[in-house]
């Protein structure tokens, strides 16, 4: 069986309408959950060169069914691939498909690999905080989310901060949920390992967020003095 045979072989009506309706996203669906997703794409992982697994993510995120795009990042979604520069493009030509958190948050798990990989991929990232398509300046933070987790950040990482809640800042008056959610999301997970650098965001930009957001960005941290 080829790869998709393999997913639509594991496919459940029910669950897949279920999926439909919760997703909302116009595509096809199997009914397959992830952890099933993930068996098969371990194994093709281990079964294919890169340049195949590349491929295999390519093709199988074209068919624009909602599990083969899951399987897609899934194949990508590893800290060491070398060369990484295909993957890298396949994976930045996926955001402008970008039309729901789900299959935007897989791929972007991938995409923070290769960012992470090779940090001077940031440039590309920082022109889509100004792009027309709402999934894609989410991405630009959801990617990044990476940088907000490091309890001892050399002096690269922290400017590498310092950039992307630049990016945050301009991205505080965007009145879109998923924007705020996100700035919120970016904020608050430094908060945990930074929250002096958290604190001094919300005091020069916490008014730009909408209620929620400012809440949810300040929920790890303590009440100042």
């Amino acid at each position: 069986m080829t790869p998709l045979d393999e997913l639509q072989a594991l496919a459940d009506p029910v669950k897949a309408a279920e999926m439909a309706a919760y997703h909302k996203a116009p595509r096809a669906y199997l009914g397959v959950g992830v952890p099933q997703i993930e068996e098969l794409t371990d194994r093709w992982r281990a079964e294919l060169t890169l340049e195949e697994r590349v491929a295999l993510a390519a093709a199988l995120w074209r068919t624009d069914i909602h599990e083969a795009r899951v399987a897609a990042a899934k194949l990508l979604t590893q800290a060491r691939i070398r060369p990484d520069q295909a993957a890298w493009e396949l994976i930045v030509s996926w955001v402008p498909d970008f039309d729901g958190w789900a299959l935007a948050d897989h791929a972007s798990i991938a995409g923070q690999k290769r960012l992470v990989a090779d940090p001077s991929r940031l440039d590309t990232a920082e022109a889509w905080v100004t792009s027309p398509h709402m999934w894609t300046r989410r991405a630009a933070l959801v990617m990044t989310l990476p940088w907000t987790k490091q309890n001892f950040p050399k002096a690269q990482d922290l400017a590498v901060r310092s950039r992307v809640l630049g990016w945050c800042a301009a991205l505080a008056e965007d009145r879109d949920w998923f924007i705020q959610k996100a700035v919120a999301w970016w904020v608050r997970d430094l908060s945990k390992h930074d929250a002096k650098a958290a604190r001094e965001f919300l005091a020069a930009h916490g008014e730009k967020l909408k209620p929620f957001a400012r809440k949810e960005a300040a929920r790890h941290l303590a009440p100042a003095e």
